[in-house]
């Protein structure tokens, strides 16, 4: 699990960070696969 998982899965929770912020998260502070567990939703690059 990437050192800021919980971070950003808490900051998606409260609804603090919307989706494209966790999705600029990926390859910074989580993984792909990280998000996909955050969201529900599969990781599609830009």
């Amino acid at each position: 699990m990437s050192k800021n998982y919980e971070k950003v899965k808490q900051f998606y929770d409260t609804e603090s960070w919307p989706l494209n912020w966790v999705q600029d998260a990926v390859n910074r502070w989580i993984t792909a696969a990280e998000y996909q567990e955050i969201t529900g939703k599969e990781y599609e690059k830009e």
